[in-house]
């Protein structure tokens, strides 16, 4: 492993509590999308179907147990903890416009047509998407509290940095995985408009995200 992907993974983490820790602390879910959150769930689930059959390393082992309960904790806290503060009526992304196309392209572009690789390459594709509802929650509403951005940052930078270590196995490995290399360009892109938000906004300002109107 490199530091790159390290780097990137500790990011990944590090949303993660942040939005855990935004939820628990305000004790409500305003402004974040359930949507997303279970589009993410089915990501991991579908990723890591080989966490009792493939053992690579206690780190690996470690991470995957985290991605999934975090996530199965955050939509225990969004959907019956704090369920009444969920603000599902803009929460209206449709999730199967994402589902079924990664799903489709995943059958027809992978590596090896079999069931775990499949299912590996669909959370891929899928993952590069799984944000849109979130950023859609954020256009319809206006708005974003600097916890729910730093959250959101996070993931970015996560996305980002794995480009970066892509980059580095090529040059140092001279390996290279266009599936994941395509699908973080495109996650990225999405996140694009977000950071120059997040940098006029939050960073300079120290004010939440508010878009005009």
């Amino acid at each position: 492993m490199n530091i790159f992907r390290l780097a990137a993974d500790l990011s990944h983490l590090f949303a993660i509590l942040i939005l855990l820790l935004k939820i628990w602390k305000t004790k409500s879910c305003s402004g974040i999308s359930g949507k997303s959150q279970i589009l993410f769930l089915i990501v991991f689930i579908s990723r890591y179907l080989d966490l009792f059959t493939n053992f690579v390393s206690l780190y690996n082992t470690a991470m995957k147990v985290f991605f999934l309960g975090s996530s199965i904790g955050t939509l225990y806290l969004m959907w019956v903890k704090f369920k009444p503060t969920y603000d599902g009526n803009h929460d209206t992304f449709r999730m199967e416009f994402l589902v079924i196309p990664a799903l489709v392209l995943a059958i027809f572009v992978n590596h090896d047509f079999s069931l775990m690789e499949i299912m590996w390459t669909f959370s891929i594709y899928l993952e590069a998407v799984a944000i849109m509802p979130q950023l859609f929650m954020l256009q319809v509403t206006g708005s974003a509290e600097t916890i729910t951005a730093h959250y959101l940052f996070c993931l970015g930078i996560y996305r980002g940095l794995y480009i970066v270590n892509w980059v580095y196995r090529y040059y140092t490995e001279d390996f290279v995985d266009p599936i994941a290399v395509v699908a973080g360009i495109v996650q990225t892109v999405l996140y694009s408009d977000f950071f120059y938000l997040y940098v006029t906004k939050v960073v300079q300002q120290h004010r939440n995200i508010e878009l005009s109107a």
